[in-house]
């Protein structure tokens, strides 16, 4: 995986502009704070985040991947101050399920999303080297 910053740009914090990877792609669907019996056990957001990324960690692992393969994440939130407040937190319990992996990331707020009690929704593409 290589990871493109172009050339007197600022490096971004727990991200990157963008990634190149050759492999086999895996795609992951939006995962959210749930369990694997989908049910919640905490309204939590910094803590949904968590069993978001752990449940992304599940999926990939199915595909012979891990969190290292991640080339590209999507954050829907439903709260940006919310988000943006769990800053330290947030990006512990990141560090902690996806390590010092850092692709290229959107994060949107969105309106809502399906499940009536879900805080956040996180989307992966991976890339396993052939």
């Amino acid at each position: 995986m290589d990871i493109l910053q172009p050339p007197g740009w600022v490096r971004p914090k727990g991200y990157s502009n963008g990634v190149a990877a050759r492999g086999r792609q895996v795609y992951v669907s939006g995962m959210i704070g749930w369990d694997a019996e989908c049910r919640f056990q905490t309204d939590d957001f910094v803590e949904q985040a968590r069993q978001a990324l752990e449940n992304v960690v599940a999926v990939l692992r199915e595909a012979g991947a891990g969190p290292e393969h991640i080339v590209r994440m999507t954050w829907y939130v439903l709260d940006r101050q919310e988000y943006l407040q769990a800053g330290a937190a947030l990006g512990a319990a990141y560090r902690d399920v996806i390590g010092r992996n850092y692709p290229a990331m959107s994060a949107v707020q969105v309106a809502a999303l399906m499940e009536e009690r879900a805080r956040i929704e996180i989307e992966v593409t991976a890339v396993v080297p052939d």
